[in-house]
């Protein structure tokens, strides 16, 4: 809508039209950033693209000699790597080979079912489907929103977002479509809350309150790389604790900021622009006597699945979530791993506990229509899985990852950089691999073994190196199309606003983006200057015998 100027005679106080939403985010350099990435094909054509210049880039590669090799103490070979006389060495393969051609069309379908997150969010929307069709999520919203104050929406949604890591990938599938339903219902802009918790989830990932599965895993190589300066180094799975707290408490003051301050207002006023089912459930106000009830039975369901994973996790002589051989936080790897079974067993009982008592679950035909309903609306990224998952595949028979996260290491060794500068150069590396290589435990399996003995020589710790790297795997996330979840966030915030593109996405997570790496980067810094504690047991400085003076 084109503003008017009053003509005169008119009343002064007469309100001037809000201009269009889209054409209030073309403005200034976010939107310049959103109309140059709406130029950018859906993210589907995007990796057909890449696909097709990763098999030239590998063909020239090979052609090229491309490789990189490390030392190696291990009596096996990771994938994709020769071993010999202890050393480990990634050689580029060309796509165009007869092993890759006949491991593309051969391997097809079990390249896409083999894709992680595919299982991951047909599992979960399959629960979080009857949880949703049968009115439970809508009800309890309401209920809970009644006395929260709209203005401290933001930081709550940030603190569960870093928190909800503990989840595994399931805070995509569930708290992010969550956070912009209950910023509808508070009256705020839906896209804003999708937004904080995009922010949270994924550009906050190395936060926590807690150390979770991720540290274990991380850990774990690290414990190998270290292990070639010192062999006796044991990981210290909390020795990131205070540093990935400290995380949540400076993140969040800016999620907060550029959210209500940056984000939310550029966004405009919301319209109400939600499909009809949502306008309907938010036209509704508090929960009829139904709904009560049907809440508590749904709370009931809860604590009884609850109580089952206890069960199985503490009962003497029968824990099928516990690894009785492992030691510390390592035994509850299982419990971790079952997360997600326990988010698909916690939505189905929820809901049809809910459902039983107002009238929307009558028998087994509606929960498997609902089922139904919640997989139909992943259609559009079942097809884009098809291609992600074969580029994710392709860039590993490649061999391309290692041999650029080796060299890249190499090349930060022959800078003789002070320590704060070298572990801001490892988190610039971790961003910058992160863009094409998603997965937080694979880049750092290849990195690991190079930078973690290299800075334990030169006197920094292989916890500080860790946490250096975790920091910069984060906040590239969201500022990339070809991140695994980009096209599902995309699709939900189309949901709220069809004009939705590619630049629209990259241009509302900029603004956390940069601020998050400027933030991370100085944490890393500030840490190595004062010597902080990263975590219980846990310091910046190795002090081994191996390292240099």
């Amino acid at each position: 809508m084109t503003e008017r100027a009053p003509a005169a005679g008119d009343d002064a106080a007469a309100p001037v039209p809000d201009i269009d939403p889209a054409a209030r985010r073309q403005r200034g350099f976010l939107g310049f950033v959103e109309r140059v990435g709406n130029l950018l094909p859906e993210p589907t054509m995007i990796f057909v693209i890449l696909i097709v210049a990763l098999m030239l880039l590998s063909a020239l590669g090979q052609w090229l000699g491309w490789s990189a090799s490390l030392a190696f103490s291990g009596e096996e070979a990771p994938d994709w790597a020769t071993l010999e006389n202890g050393t480990l060495t990634y050689s580029a393969t060309s796509l165009f080979s007869e092993e890759n051609i006949h491991r593309l069309l051969t391997e097809m379908p079990r390249t896409m079912s083999g894709f992680a997150p595919l299982g991951l969010i047909l599992v979960i929307m399959l629960g979080a489907a009857v949880a949703e069709k049968s009115g439970m999520f809508s009800a309890l919203i309401r209920a809970s929103l009644g006395n929260a104050p709209r203005a401290l929406l933001t930081p709550i949604v940030a603190i569960i977002g870093m928190v909800s890591h503990h989840a595994s990938d399931a805070a995509y599938v569930v708290f992010i479509p969550l956070a912009a339903i209950v910023f509808a219902a508070a009256g705020r802009h839906p896209v804003a809350g999708l937004a904080a918790a995009f922010a949270a989830v994924s550009g906050g990932y190395a936060g926590n309150i807690t150390p979770g599965q991720i540290d274990v895993l991380l850990f774990g190589f690290t414990q190998e790389a270290a292990r070639i300066v010192e062999p006796g180094w044991t990981m210290n799975p909390i020795g990131n604790w205070w540093f990935i707290l400290s995380i949540v408490i400076v993140f969040t003051p800016a999620i907060w900021f550029l959210t209500d301050k940056v984000v939310e207002p550029r966004l405009g006023k919301w319209g109400g622009e939600a499909d009809a089912g949502i306008k309907d459930e938010l036209a509704r106000s508090g929960v009829t006597p139904d709904e009560r009830r049907g809440l508590r039975r749904a709370g009931l369901a809860a604590l009884a699945i609850v109580a089952l994973y206890a069960a199985f996790t503490l009962t003497p002589g029968y824990t099928p979530l516990l690894d009785e051989e492992a030691s510390g936080t390592a035994r509850i790897q299982p419990l971790y791993a079952a997360l997600i079974a326990g988010f698909f067993l916690l939505f189905v009982a929820t809901g049809i506990a809910f459902g039983s008592a107002t009238g929307s679950v009558k028998g087994y035909q509606d929960v498997t229509r609902m089922m139904q309903e919640g997989i139909r609306t992943l259609a559009p990224y079942i097809v884009f899985v098809f291609f992600a998952a074969h580029f994710v595949a392709m860039f590993n028979w490649s061999r391309i990852g290692p041999i650029i996260a080796i060299n890249g290491a190499e090349a930060l060794k022959t800078m003789a950089l002070p320590a704060p500068f070298l572990l801001v150069s490892v988190l610039l590396l971790s961003s910058f691999l992160d863009l094409f290589i998603g997965s937080a435990s694979a880049k750092w399996s290849a990195l690991a073994p190079v930078v973690v003995p290299m800075f334990m020589l030169l006197g920094i710790s292989p916890e500080m190196t860790t946490a250096a790297y975790r920091m910069g795997d984060s906040y590239t996330n969201i500022m990339t199309p070809l991140m695994s979840y980009f096209p599902l966030i995309l699709g939900f915030a189309r949901r709220w606003d069809k004009s939705f593109g590619v630049g629209s996405l990259l241009a509302l997570m900029l603004p956390y983006a940069l601020s998050f790496m400027a933030l991370g980067i100085s944490m890393v810094v500030a840490w190595v200057f004062l010597d902080l504690p990263l975590g219980p047991g846990a310091t910046v400085f190795y002090q081994g015998a191996a390292a240099i003076e």
